[in-house]
C-alpha cells in the first residue's frame, strides 16, 4: 500500500506523506531535503491506495503531487473525493500541506475557488513572476532570470483567504499561500534535470500532440535551466521546512 523511501525510517523524528499520481511525477528536488531533514516518507498512490483510511492530520507534512488529470473529474477518478477530504481536513487544521500543479489545484477547488481549462496549454520553461507578497516569501530565492518549468493545461481562480504569490502571462495564479503552513504551486519547482527524462517517456503522446513542444526542444531548455533551477529549489525547500517549524 505505502513505500518507506528513507534507508533508516526508526531513526526519522517527523514523517511525510505523499500522494503521488504518476510514478514519474515525484518528489525530485524536494526528497533529499525532507531526508536531510530527518522526514520519514511514505507514499500513497492515488488511484490504488485506500486513501480514506489515512489519517489527514497524522504526519507533520502532506504533499500532494501532480498528475494529468483535473480537479473537476471525480466522476472519472472517485479517489479525488478521498483527496478533497484530506485537503479540506489538513486546511481547517492548519496543518503543513504542500501541493504541486495537480495538487494546488485541488487544494483551490477545496478552497471554493473554480478550476477549469485555460485557454491555452502551458508547458515547457518559462519565466514566472513574483506579485509584492511573493517578493517577501519565500519565493523571492527564484532568480528573476531562470525560467521554471510548466506543464498544466488548467487553471484556477484565487482561492478565497489565500495569498497570491506569483504567476506567469498566460495563466495569473501560479502560486498562492493558505493559513500559516499551506502552499500551492502550479508549476514545477520540484523537477530536476535527471527526473524529467521520465516525463518525457510518460508524457510522450500529450508532447507530441503539443504544438510547438519537443522532447528536443525541452531537453535543450532542461540543460540551460534545470540545474539552476534545481539549486535555487533546494533553498526553497529548506526555507519553507524552517518556517513550518517556526510557526
Amino acid at each position: 500500500m505505502s513505500r518507506i523511501s528513507t534507508q533508516d525510517a526508526q531513526k526519522a523524528e517527523k514523517t511525510a506523506v505523499v500522494i503521488q499520481h504518476v510514478a514519474f511525477e515525484d518528489l525530485g528536488s524536494l526528497e533529499p531535503v525532507l531526508q536531510q531533514q530527518g522526514f520519514q516518507i511514505r507514499f500513497w498512490e492515488a488511484a490504488r491506495d485506500p486513501l480514506a483510511d489515512l489519517d489527514p492530520l497524522a504526519a507533520d507534512l502532506m504533499i500532494i503531487l501532480g498528475g494529468p488529470i483535473g480537479a473537476y473529474e471525480e466522476e472519472s477518478y472517485p479517489f479525488l473525493l478521498s483527496e478533497f477530504q484530506l485537503i479540506e481536513k489538513r486546511l481547517q487544521a492548519d496543518r503543513p500541506l504542500l501541493g504541486i500543479c495537480l495538487g494546488a489545484q485541488l487544494m483551490a477547488r477545496v478552497l471554493g475557488a473554480a478550476v477549469y481549462p485555460g485557454g491555452s496549454k502551458e508547458m515547457g520553461w518559462k519565466r514566472i513572476y513574483l506579485t509584492a507578497a511573493g517578493q517577501g516569501s519565500l519565493l523571492s530565492c527564484l532568480d528573476a532570470t531562470t525560467p521554471v518549468l510548466h506543464w498544466h493545461g488548467d487553471s484556477f481562480d484565487l482561492p478565497p483567504g489565500s495569498i497570491h504569490l506569483a504567476g506567469s502571462d498566460l495563466y495569473p495564479h501560479q502560486a498562492f499561500a493558505y493559513g500559516q503552513s499551506a502552499l500551492g504551486l502550479q508549476f514545477h519547482l520540484e523537477v530536476t534535470p535527471t527526473g524529467l527524462e521520465r516525463w518525457y517517456v510518460g508524457h510522450a503522446y500529450e508532447i507530441a500532440a503539443t504544438e510547438g513542444i519537443s522532447v528536443a526542444q525541452l531537453r535543450q531548455d532542461t540543460a540551460c535551466y534545470g540545474f539552476r533551477l534545481e539549486r535555487q529549489a533546494r533553498q526553497i525547500w529548506h526555507n519553507w521546512l524552517k518556517s513550518l517549524e517556526e510557526a
